[in-house]
């Protein structure tokens, strides 16, 4: 895997090239702003871009619009948002745009290693991982008419799907076999007319329709 990482506190910066360089995770280059990281993009052509949230010159989206631009140009490209805090707006403009390969996740989160690496690997695999804080607020705006099929174990399932969580985590989370899991997988599938698509693909499309993207 080779990833092109943004990142404009030079800590954090090494800290993560480091990091990802010690799970053999190649970094083939990393910048401090959103213009070397469309630049990088160019060059190197990764598999994944890390970038965060809040760059120079404005510190505000910098990096955000960054990686809309990069997802328009490469829809395939697989893109990780770091950001401080949870940004509802950039959390939504984010995920609006494609159906995979699409992560973001608390700063917060990097210290627990095993977990951000996880997280890394499943979105340039074309998964989703999103920070439980940010499925939290995201679900403030309220649940559609298709959630409201679904029962108060098919919807803590769903929800644990949105966080990038297995089916064999999604068992151990909730104290239950993987085979019960498969089944309220399949009856929320079906509860959001997604019956049709393929399994993975139907994932992805289900935790959109969660966050209501």
């Amino acid at each position: 895997m080779r990833v092109v990482l943004a990142e404009d506190s030079v800590l954090l910066r090494e800290g993560l090239v480091r990091l990802l360089g010690s799970a053999g995770i190649e970094v083939v280059a990393s910048v401090a702003d959103a213009d070397g990281l469309l630049r990088a993009v160019d060059e190197h052509e990764p598999d994944l871009v890390v970038t965060d949230v809040r760059m120079p010159p404005s510190h505000t989206d910098e990096g955000l619009r960054a990686a809309l631009v990069l997802r328009s140009q490469r829809p395939a490209l697989a893109i990780l948002v770091l950001s401080q805090y949870v940004e509802e707006r950039y959390a939504t403009r984010l995920l609006s745009t494609a159906t995979g390969g699409i992560g973001y996740l608390l700063k917060d989160r990097v210290a627990d290693v095993e977990e951000f690496l996880d997280a890394v690997r499943r979105i340039a695999a074309g998964g989703t991982a999103l920070d439980p804080e940010v499925v939290a607020q995201l679900l403030l705006r309220g649940r559609s008419d298709p959630l409201d099929r679904l029962t108060r174990r098919e919807y803590e399932v769903l929800s644990l799907i949105a966080e990038g969580r297995s089916n064999t985590g999604i068992a151990e989370a909730l104290v239950v076999s993987e085979s019960a899991v498969g089944k309220h997988i399949n009856n929320i599938f079906a509860k959001l007319d997604l019956s049709g698509a393929d399994k993975d693909h139907r994932r992805v499309l289900a935790v959109l329709r969660f966050l209501k993207v």
